[in-house]
Parts: C-alpha cells; sequence; structure tokens
C-alpha cells in the first residue's frame, strides 16, 4: 500500500494550520508548543515536497498546493472521524482503567471536589490515583505510561511529544494574621513590611530560592524565610497567630481565610506575573478517547473555578 511509512497525523496538522493561517493558535488549538508545531510542519512540507505555508504580514498564506489539498484532506478526516466514532462509539466511558495524575496537594482540593463526582457519572469503572509532582516534570513516568497526566503551574521546556493545555491562571497574594504586629504598627503591608517580617515558603524540592525571592534579588534586595514546607496547604495553618506571612496563589488564601477568621489576604507589595496552570500529557495518549475525555472534564472543571 501507498500509505506504509506515511504518518497520517499530519493530515490534522495540515487541516488546522489551513484553517487558522497562524502556527501560534493552530499550536494552542492542537496543545502543541509552537516549536512542536513547525517540526511537523516541516515533516509535511517534505512529504509533499511544497511548502504548503508561506510567512505573511499577518499570519500565513497557502501555497496553491495547499489549497489543492484542501478539500481532498478535509473530506478523509472527517470519514476517518466518523469511521472511528462508529467502531468504539461510547464504549469507551465503561472501560475499567486506572488514570494516574501527577499533580499537587493544592491542585487537589481545587479540582477534585467537583471534579471526581463529573468522571464518577460519566466513566464509573474509572479509578483515579493522584501522585505528588515531587516540584518537577514526571518526564519518565509520562513516556512509559505510568503517568498519563501532570497538572502543576512550574513546568517548562517540554519535550517536544508532550502537548499542553492551560487549566487556568492565578495571581500570587499575601496571606497574614490580622493581629500581624508588623502589618498594624505601619497600617499597610507595603514593601518595607513585607521585607521586615519573617516568611514561610513552599518548596518541593528543598530550594528557598522561588519566584519571589528571585523577584527580590533583581530588586537588590531580599526576604527572611525561616521555613521551608513541603505542602501549599500546610503553610497556611501556620500563619495565624504569627507575624509570619505566606506568599501564595489567590485560591490558597481564599481558602484559607474561608476556614479560619482570623486570616486575611494583602496584595503583594511587588510585581510578579500570574501562574498559569497547565495540564500535560503524552502525545501516545492524545488520541486515545477515555483519557481525551477525562482531560476535557478536568478542563471544563478549571473553566468554572477559575
Amino acid at each position: 500500500m501507498n500509505i506504509t511509512g506515511k504518518d497520517l497525523n499530519l493530515l490534522w496538522v495540515f487541516q488546522v494550520l489551513y484553517e487558522e493561517r497562524s502556527v501560534s493558535r493552530a499550536a494552542e488549538r492542537m496543545s502543541l508548543s509552537q516549536p512542536a508545531l513547525s517540526h511537523r510542519l516541516g515533516k509535511l512540507r517534505n512529504e509533499f515536497d511544497d511548502p504548503l505555508f508561506v510567512r505573511a504580514p499577518r499570519g500565513l498564506t497557502p501555497t496553491p498546493r495547499a489549497h489543492q489539498l484542501a478539500l481532498p484532506v478535509s473530506r478523509m478526516l472527517v470519514q476517518l472521524d466518523a469511521f472511528y466514532e462508529e467502531m468504539e462509539g461510547q464504549n469507551f466511558l465503561q472501560r475499567d482503567e486506572r488514570l494516574h495524575i501527577y499533580a499537587t496537594d493544592y491542585l487537589e482540593q481545587r479540582l477534585l471536589p467537583s471534579l471526581l463526582p463529573q468522571l464518577r457519572r460519566g466513566a464509573p469503572n474509572l479509578t483515579l490515583v493522584t501522585h505528588n509532582t515531587g516540584g518537577t516534570l514526571p518526564r519518565e513516568a509520562l513516556e512509559k505510561g505510568t503517568c498519563d497526566l501532570a497538572i502543576a503551574g512550574f513546568f517548562s521546556d517540554l519535550p517536544e511529544t508532550f502537548r499542553q493545555q492551560r487549566l487556568l491562571s492565578e495571581p500570587f497574594v499575601v496571606l497574614a494574621a490580622k493581629d500581624n504586629a508588623r502589618i498594624a504598627s505601619s497600617g499597610a503591608l507595603d514593601l518595607d513590611t513585607y521585607l521586615a517580617c519573617e516568611h514561610l515558603l513552599t518548596t518541593l524540592t528543598g530550594d528557598l530560592n522561588g519566584i519571589v525571592d528571585r523577584a527580590l534579588d533583581q530588586l537588590g534586595t531580599q526576604r527572611r524565610v525561616i521555613a521551608g514546607v513541603s505542602s501549599f496547604l500546610a503553610p497556611t495553618r501556620i500563619v495565624p497567630n504569627s507575624d509570619y506571612l505566606l506568599t501564595c496563589l489567590k485560591s490558597v488564601a481564599e481558602q484559607a481565610v474561608y476556614l479560619d477568621a482570623s486570616l486575611c489576604i494583602h496584595s503583594l507589595p511587588l510585581t510578579l506575573p500570574s501562574v498559569d496552570l497547565m495540564q500535560i500529557w503524552h502525545e501516545r495518549t492524545d488520541g486515545d478517547r477515555l483519557r481525551r475525555w477525562v482531560r476535557e472534564q478536568i478542563h471544563a472543571v478549571a473553566c468554572q473555578i477559575e
């Protein structure tokens, strides 16, 4: 057969690029990094011996060869999708499987209360197992299949074979006790007061030089970190009845204040970017319908709580 050695997944890449006319939009739609998509575009060009898409002032312009391919590729993808839908239907939701997610205690308490009932209703035979990321991307586990999905806000430099999707974005705030003597005496949490306080830090790797400390270093100053704790939630129970400060994501602080009226939230007196929480998976599981459905449920829950 003439399809021997052909990568049919490249046809979907072609279709999305043809529709979006933009590498960045196509990459976001396909949950790929732009370098990974560019690599696949290179394979497409070799496959059809044509540039297919050339740069233009506003994105990409299809070549005549691309216009020629567009309709037959679109028809073929529709037929393939219909074929697999007919073969599998909704039976994939009845599969008896165990799905492993690497995340943090913060994300477990943020997502699971809404996610777990949703998964139970839709896929009653699915068992969910969560693991702590340990502060690093579980690359080997994702590649070997012992991890189906990794969710966190600190993954970077993903391998080409990994895909990602943004779930939500959160700013940093400062959690403090209402009776914090240093803040009370100054009347507000300005940078000087912030630096005069002692600080708690969440560290999953043991490193005490976090994003806050790197930002302060750029300002030529530093804070006093008295404890690094391997949890996002435990430090919120240390702050009450103390003058310690905890710089954390907004939802962590809001949950702490909800549980303990002696706590309050302050704006962070320095500029930090918000954290994008991403779900990461290996491309070999990208087409698995059960896992794709789970990722869709996670994204839907995240959109509801953002």
